[in-house]
């Protein structure tokens, strides 16, 4: 939640010093004047929040983290704002033109804060500087308005101190909640990103220069007014030129970020889907990315399905519990047993779901998972779906095809407690097999999922797809070129509740291409050694230990 409580500006307790309020010349009743300033506080306040939340998304989504991008984008503005504050004392002889000003160079610099992110990460592949310098300019600028627009107002009529206080910050903190939720339930998803920050800088525009140009008109000089009508006809200029480039700007921009066969770009409620690679031709040549991570990797995706998958499936499995997987693909190892009875995949985005029925590439790599009449799909939060009764139905396997436990939003679902759900919607012998991270790249990382699985009273074994496998195949039909690839480095636990389960494939098991016995046990061996000698605590809702 974004913490406005902090002040966003310094506001004079009497008439500032050496400075004599003089009631404007307006072109309305005193009144009317007060409740069009306050509007103006309104909509710059709902334009500033839709700012700092667009960069705290975007900044998220580009370099990860949302924890520490969170604060970063929240310290850093709010230091700015009290830089932004002592400023303005410097504008306060001129507030009128200091304000419309002010709201010009706010409408460019948030306006087109989304599009040089995207940019920074696109061309120059880092965009954490560009998020600091536009963190500290847009709380510059924010922190500057309130302390003019004190001042402004006290022009209009004079009142105390106490009273324009309790009025500006009333305005302001209202604006504040309209805009907070117009970002995510309008702009977000209706506009997206970029078309949304723009659609927004170029109503503080209007709105900051209009109140000025118009209501206090009689302030400016006539080469301020100029000066202020010029800046703004510029800035909203730019903004609309932006805007109608917008498209061909986002098409270069994935260009240079996933290659030229973008095919598929879509934004969801979730997350950006992205699909590259040709739409005829061998599914091994896709990529399927999640919010600007590589998902899916056609070529050697069946070496981490086969190993998630397959291990679990050693005992009964008649009834097989998917959490994520949207993408059809652990679903289709599954389904190639025929005595499995039933698959239900719980999916937090339909629009994954939507993406892997419906386009030919996908579907063709997930060999039509979700026209088997054995699969059932539920788009639900998997921890929200876990705690209500429809889990209450037991399962003989579990598969935790859920993203990388680095990342912020899927560390509940790494948590002690949520193992915990998952344990209790095994079956008596049942097994879960969870996708834990990278264990030689990221050790720390998989073995607090391993202690947190047994922190939930469940028994594991863990493994790995990298370091030394020598029963893991590379398999006869990679892509040309792929084979000098190194091996990916995928690491998984196998966890039951009541004894440790051995890592085997059955001898029914359907022709394998990358998954033996051997190399099973092999894995087990090597993730053996790398164990910490002293054991890592578990990870838990109110604290996340995952880094």
């Amino acid at each position: 939640m974004i913490d406005r409580s902090a002040p966003r500006g310094v506001l004079p307790a009497a008439e500032p010093r050496g400075v004599q309020t003089v009631q404007a010349a307006l072109p309305v009743r005193p009144r009317t004047g007060r409740l069009l300033v306050l509007a103006t506080v309104f909509v710059c306040a709902a334009c500033g929040l839709v700012y700092e939340l667009e960069l705290l998304a975007l900044g998220s989504y580009l370099i990860g983290d949302s924890v520490t991008q969170a604060s970063v984008v929240l310290s850093v503005m709010v230091f700015a704002m009290g830089v932004g504050s002592l400023l303005a004392k410097r504008l306060r002889h001129r507030p009128a033109f200091g304000f419309g000003a002010i709201e010009a160079a706010l409408a460019l610099l948030g306006g087109f804060s989304a599009m040089t992110l995207y940019a920074s990460f696109a061309w120059l592949g880092e965009s954490r500087p560009a998020l600091v310098a536009f963190s500290f300019g847009i709380g510059v600028l924010i922190g500057a308005e309130i302390p003019l627009l004190m001042v402004l107002i006290q022009r209009i009529r004079r009142q105390d101190a106490g009273g324009a206080v309790a009025d500006l910050f009333a305005a302001d903190y209202v604006g504040a909640l309209a805009g907070g939720l117009a970002f995510p339930f309008l702009l977000l998803p209706v506009l997206g990103q970029l078309t949304g920050a723009m659609l927004t800088g170029t109503v503080n525009a209007v709105v900051g220069g209009g109140l000025v140009l118009w209501l206090f008109r009689h302030d400016l000089s006539r080469r301020c007014r100029w000066l202020l009508v010029t800046a703004n006809a510029t800035v909203l200029a730019l903004l609309a030129s932006a805007t109608v480039l917008v498209d061909d700007f986002e098409r270069a921009a994935r260009t240079a970020v996933y290659g030229a066969e973008v095919r598929v770009a879509a934004q969801t409620g979730v997350q950006e889907l992205v699909l590259t690679g040709p739409s005829t031709g061998s599914p091994r040549s896709l990529d399927l990315f999640l919010d600007g991570r590589l998902r899916v990797s056609g070529y050697d995706e069946y070496r981490y399905h086969e190993a998630l998958v397959h291990p679990a499936m050693t005992g009964p499995h008649s009834r097989v519990l998917v959490l994520g997987g949207g993408d059809g693909l652990a679903a289709r190892e599954v389904l190639r047993y025929r005595d499995v009875a039933s698959v239900t995949v719980v999916e937090l985005d339909p629009g994954v779901v939507r993406l892997a029925r419906t386009d030919p590439m996908l579907s063709a790599l997930n060999a039509r998972a979700y026209a088997d009449p054995r699969l059932g799909v539920v788009t639900e939060d998997a921890f929200h779906w876990l705690r209500g009764p429809a889990a209450r139905d037991r399962f003989d396997v579990i598969v935790s095809d859920l993203p990388d436990p680095g990342i912020t939003p899927s560390t509940k679902l790494y948590s002690q407690e949520f193992y915990g759900l998952a344990a209790r919607a095994l079956k008596p012998g049942g097994r879960i097999a969870v996708h834990a991270g990278p264990l030689t790249t990221r050790p720390r990382t998989y073995w607090t999922v391993e202690s947190t699985l047994r922190a939930a009273g469940l028994l594991t074994t863990p493994y790995s797809t990298g370091g030394r496998l020598s029963g893991f195949a590379a398999g006869p039909d990679r892509t040309q070129g792929a084979a000098d690839a190194p091996p990916q480095d995928w690491g998984f636990v196998l966890a039951a509740r009541d004894r440790v389960p051995d890592l085997r494939v059955d001898r029914d098991t359907p022709a394998l291409r990358a998954v033996s016995t051997r190399g099973l046990q092999d894995a087990a061996r090597d993730a053996a050694r790398s164990r910490p000698a002293a054991g890592l605590p578990p990870s838990t809702l109110p604290h996340p230990r995952y880094q």
